[in-house]
């Protein structure tokens, strides 16, 4: 299990010492401690530098992305955990909720540590869990997706534009943390979205050329891009049995998805060469 606690708080790579991974302990109370060792692998490690230097748990307190990253989190766990006991996919309350929160947060934070098939279960739960990985991590944490502090951005973004047809001639700043952002971080953050989407939509349409059926093609892409590892349909369990094609364009998705779509797409673009 120490072994296992390094993986969780260093990569949240979904590695693990055993084939069923933390499944293998067949043991709740391993997994909720895992748990806690993947929200903190998801916060951003400034934090953590910042408070064991000065002793304080003040900048975790003070942080706005750490508190929505949270909300968003518990959120997701309690709607997991209640459709699960509802559905009567679990009849004990307390298995449906460490199921519950222990996926929504290991696929939330795209650690991607599955400890059942949650593809099979009811409803919209598959897809709710992966549209969460799309959110990950804080920035500056080991987690993949767009990054909360992104998330958060799009959202006073699109605020501020409803803001603005009320009122016209006001001006209206997005803050984080009680500091006003330059228009340029906006307008990156825009740029990182499009440039995203488009990504996804490109490699989801190939995926499809190769014959893979749509929820494969779709949770693939997603699980590759977010780095996030399982997926559903046939990559619910693995990727072995899609064809080569499949595999090199997630291979791709993989690169961009772990190296945040800038980096990798200005080595490819002829003017960084050119310099």
């Amino acid at each position: 299990m120490e072994y296992m606690s390094l993986y969780l708080f260093a990569a949240i790579g979904g590695f693990s010492t055993h084939d069923a991974s933390i499944g293998f302990f067949n043991s709740a109370t391993i997994e909720m401690i895992t748990v806690v060792f993947m929200l903190i692998a998801g916060m951003n490690f400034s934090l953590h530098f910042l408070a064991w230097r000065h002793r304080s748990v003040w900048h975790y307190l003070s942080d706005s992305e750490l508190r929505v990253y949270l909300l968003i989190l518990l959120i997701i766990s309690v709607i997991t955990s209640a459709y699960l006991y509802f559905m009567h996919t679990f009849d004990d309350p307390w298995t449906a909720i460490h199921q519950g929160v222990f996926q929504a947060v290991s696929i939330g934070t795209t650690a991607g540590f599955t400890t059942t098939d949650y593809s099979l279960w009811p409803g919209f739960l598959p897809i709710l869990l992966l549209m969460t990985s799309y959110i990950g991590g804080c920035a500056g944490s080991t987690g993949g997706g767009m990054k909360v502090i992104r998330v958060m951005l799009l959202f006073k973004q699109g605020y501020r534009e409803v803001l603005r047809l009320i009122h016209p001639n006001g001006v209206f700043a997005i803050k984080v943390n009680n500091k006003a952002l330059p228009s340029k971080v906006v307008g990156a953050v825009w740029g990182f979205l499009a440039l995203y989407v488009f990504c996804f939509s490109i490699m989801h349409l190939l995926l499809m050329a190769t014959g893979l059926d749509i929820v494969t093609s779709f949770s693939a892409v997603t699980a590759c891009l977010n780095n996030l590892g399982p997926g559903l349909g046939d990559v619910a369990a693995n990727y072995g049995d899609i064809n080569s094609a499949s595999k090199w364009v997630l291979c791709m998705a993989m690169l961009l998805g772990r190296l945040e779509i800038f980096t990798l797409l200005v080595v490819l673009t002829p003017a960084f060469w050119r310099r």
